[in-house]
């Protein structure tokens, strides 16, 4: 199960926005809040594009918690 507050504290934290994570993952913005709230699924593709940029140690965590 995906935790959006970790998520949210990681994207804030690496100074970037959640349209910036919209942006780098090439998808809008309502896209991203889809995949948040469990409506659809993170790509492999988009975990590893999140975790490389946001630099997140552990993405268990928050993509499989």
């Amino acid at each position: 199960m995906f935790d959006e507050i970790k998520f949210k504290k990681a994207i804030e934290e690496s100074g970037y926005t959640l349209s910036d994570i919209a942006v780098m993952l090439d998808i809008d913005l309502s896209t991203l809040y889809r995949k948040m709230h469990g409506e659809s699924d993170f790509y492999r593709r988009e975990i590893d594009i999140i975790v490389e940029n946001l630099k997140i140690k552990n993405p268990s965590k928050i993509f499989f918690a």
